[in-house]
């Protein structure tokens, strides 16, 4: 049981095969990825192992340049990827410790492959099928027992590296050593939130959410409303994301989304909601059109010569995106809201068509979700979570009932004559608050609430927290989070960088330093940081405040340096956009400790500006410090890295390719699972500080100067002569190589620190001053976006 999975075979290389195998390889497994050989080889190419691998490795190449981001966190993951086929290569298969059959979503295919499988697996060789909702039973007819119980579900949803939810089904023979081991994998090593789920048509994720989408569905039909109408509602109003019904559909695919619905439909002949799943003609007549959403370029929703454009149902045609004003003003009042339960009540207490239609839905699938309780699943924590980390909801569907007010929304169904199961009814008779309640949640079969099994691993912040904040201001809040470690938590919008959490900065570590081991910074929400709030550099700019915009730099560049020189270690915990300011802080940290979705790096540019909280000299010391001391090595080439990286505003788009960038250290962590950021990141901090951690000795490094100038100066020219900079472009550029070639003496002896920062903050006054600088951040303060770095 305790054995790791170090070997995979992925059979299927098709867009979620080749998915998988790349997320496996992300987490540092040998992977095979075999697929059929392609039919119609000449008899030349049928002796040719690239023509027999062609499709395993088109896969390949497809998943390492997905898009928008590639299904590797760094390209060389894919070097743990081995290719073959499924003729010559499966008994390479069969010496894997786990092997995913990821294949055409049929039954018979299925059978067949594991006919061929079972007599070349070992006793101790792990075998699961991705497939989203065919019967384990069905799948292993004529199967012996010792593969029986070595099988399984392993439903990924798609796509496996972003995706959080596993679905894991034993059958009923599946060894129970088998399931934990593989379970184990999942949670630790992939990073997923694993639900077991009971062997029924596609599982808990599928059947909910092709519920609650096929619910939208007719019932726009119903009320004569309009696609855009109901994404306008079936999203951030209902707890759910902006893709809500219809964008999901395109998203995902309607012929793969008519799959999930036409199987549902099948499958259920015993649900009394079945009819719910037949699709309605005019998507039929869509998927038979091609029209398939984003992967045909053209779906319910689609890119014509004057805009978006929708598919109308009525008319079976494309027309200009219009929504009812009624419902677009309501969903508009609800923009800024950020608590979706705060969303989820305006919308059940709206008298118009917007409360109207969600009322229709949420009570038919909130009751459905109720009446699935002990077929899908005994738990509704776990069809919560199902539908949180497979669908995005922000909250599922017994989470909903309870921000509605459990009470209520059952009279509500009573009066409206829907059915609800015996035990809900009881639950309400008893008084019963709500599904939840603090670490417990209601179980229907054992008629009362049991203790909801959490992770010590995933306590969040405020489970952790000990007592009253240590300390705290408007900006930010420094917390006791046990076993000498305090974190600093930002309360600002997109928890940007402003001066109340500089103030908090300094003192954090001179608190730490006096009665902590450690301190973290550790941020909650989206986003770890967006940067510096620039609101008042753009304020003082307006003024011609230049002394002003020079000691706001200064103040960010000594917080970072107190971080950076502290007599305790500081470990960052990025995740989600790291960007400016926010990368500067984990340049400035002792350790990071990231996220595996972690997008940083140092946009300062975009708004024609320079990094000037240190991001310049740190990331420029990262690249230079591993030169061995006395060595003579040329410094232009690592001064014309950072360059790139800083004037282009690179951003790495994974922690891996952070590393890969020098925005993090090799040896920094990463989290696969952001549940567990907290966790591993105090970990990180306690582990330094009992490693006898003490600050680092301030460096000084001989830069290129002028002459490095010069040369970075002829690169920026020649892409502003391709059309490829502006005028203001190649300026901001030319201020970032000055600052880091150490000015135009650079090379006549070490640049200290001070000089850097010195340089920094003189660049970002000066470019402060610069019209088309001001303009850009004027055009972002008149238009409300993020004012970020």
């Amino acid at each position: 049981m305790n054995q790791p999975i170090r070997t995979a075979a992925v059979l299927g290389a098709g867009v979620m095969g080749a998915g998988i195998a790349a997320h496996l390889a992300n987490a540092g497994c040998r992977v095979l990825l075999l697929d059929i050989v392609p039919p119609g080889l000449s008899d030349a190419e049928k002796a040719d192992p690239a023509a027999r691998n062609r499709f395993a490795v088109g896969g390949l190449d497809k998943a390492l340049k997905a898009r928008p981001t590639s299904a590797f966190y760094h390209p060389s993951r894919a070097a743990l990827v081995q290719i073959g086929n499924l003729e010559d290569d499966l008994e390479r298969a069969a010496k894997c410790d786990l092997i995913i059959e990821a294949i055409i979503e049929s039954m018979e295919p299925k059978r067949a492959l594991f006919a061929r499988l079972e007599p070349l697996v070992t006793p101790h060789t792990l075998v699961a099928s991705n497939t989203s909702g065919l019967r384990i039973a069905g799948m292993l007819e004529g199967r012996g027992e010792a593969f029986r119980r070595n099988f399984m579900v392993i439903h990924f949803f798609n796509p496996p590296r972003h995706m959080k939810l596993l679905e894991l089904v034993p059958g009923a023979q599946t060894d129970p050593e088998a399931f934990a081991r593989v379970r184990r994998f999942g949670e630790d090593a992939l990073g997923k939130g694993v639900v077991v789920a009971k062997d029924t048509p596609n599982f808990i994720g599928n059947r909910i959410g092709a519920q609650a989408m096929m619910a939208c569905i007719h019932q726009m039909l119903e009320d004569s409303l309009a696609p855009e109408d109901v994404d306008a509602l079936a999203g951030p109003p209902l707890g759910r994301p902006k893709s809500a019904a219809f964008r999901t559909a395109d998203l995902v695919g309607l012929d793969t989304f008519a799959h999930v619905a036409n199987n549902c439909y099948a499958a259920l002949t015993e649900d009394e909601d079945r009819e719910v799943f037949k699709l309605p003609e005019y998507l039929r007549d869509m998927v038979e059109k091609k029209l398939l959403g984003d992967k045909t370029r053209g779906g319910f929703y689609k890119k014509g010569p004057n805009g978006v454009e929708t598919y109308d149902p009525y008319t079976r045609a494309y027309r200009p995106k219009a929504a009812d004003p009624r419902i677009a003003k309501f969903a508009k009042s609800l923009k800024d809201v950020e608590d979706p339960r705060e969303r989820l009540r305006a919308t059940f207490r709206d008298q118009g068509p917007a409360g109207a239609f969600a009322w229709k839905v949420l009570k038919r699938t909130l009751s459905y979700a109720a009446r699935r309780v002990g077929e899908i699943s005994d738990d509704v924590g776990a069809i919560d979570d199902a539908m949180r980390w497979g669908y995005n909801w922000e909250l599922g569907p017994f989470e909903t009932w309870d921000a509605l007010g459990f009470a209520e929304v059952v009279d509500r169904m009573v009066a409206d004559g829907v059915p609800l199961p015996e035990g809900v009814r009881a639950m309400r008779r008893q008084e019963v608050p709500g599904w939840y309640r603090g670490g417990e949640v209601y179980s229907l079969a054992r008629g009362t609430y049991v203790p909801r099994e959490e992770s010590p691993k995933r306590r969040p912040l405020g489970a952790i927290a000990r007592g009253a904040p240590v300390l705290e201001n408007a900006g930010a809040v420094l917390r006791d989070v046990g076993d000498g470690v305090a974190a600093l938590t930002f309360k600002t919008k997109m928890n940007s960088v402003d001066p109340d959490a500089i103030e908090l900065l300094d003192r954090a570590v001179d608190t730490a330093e006096r009665q902590f081991q450690g301190l973290l910074l550790y941020n909650e929400g989206e986003h770890f940081c967006v940067g510096a709030n620039l609101m008042l550099v753009v304020m003082a700019a307006m003024q011609g405040e230049w002394e002003q915009i020079r000691g706001m730099a200064q103040a960010f560049q000594r917080a970072n340096q107190r971080l950076k020189y502290a007599h305790v270690p500081v470990v960052a915990a990025p995740y989600g956009m790291t960007l400016g300011g926010g990368l500067e802080l984990c340049l400035g940290a002792a350790g990071v400790q990231a996220a595996a979705e972690t997008y940083a790096g140092l946009v300062e540019v975009g708004v024609g500006l320079v990094p000037a909280g240190g991001g310049c000299m740190n990331l420029l010391w990262r690249a230079l410090e591993a030169q061995p001391e006395g060595a003579e090595v040329p410094t232009l080439a690592l001064v014309t890295q950072v360059f790139k990286n800083i004037a282009l505003a690179k951003v790495a788009t994974s922690a891996d390719e952070a590393r890969a960038l020098g925005y993090f250290r090799p040896t920094d962590g990463v989290t696969f699972d952001r549940a567990r950021l907290l966790y591993d990141a105090r970990e990180r901090c306690l582990g330094l500080a009992r490693a006898g951690w003490r600050p680092p000795a301030p460096r000084a490094y001989k830069l290129p100067g002028q002459s490095g100038i010069a040369t970075l100066k002829m690169m920026v020219l020649s892409l502003q002569q391709a059309g490829q900079a502006s005028a203001h472009d190649a300026t901001v550029a030319l201020r970032v190589a000055e600052v880091l070639c150490g000015g135009v003496d650079g090379s006549a002896g070490p640049v200290s620190e001070e000089r850097l920062l010195e340089l920094e903050a003189e660049s970002f006054v000066r470019l402060c001053g610069e019209e088309k600088s001001r303009e850009r951040m004027q055009y972002m303060l008149m238009n409300n976006k993020p004012l970020r770095n």
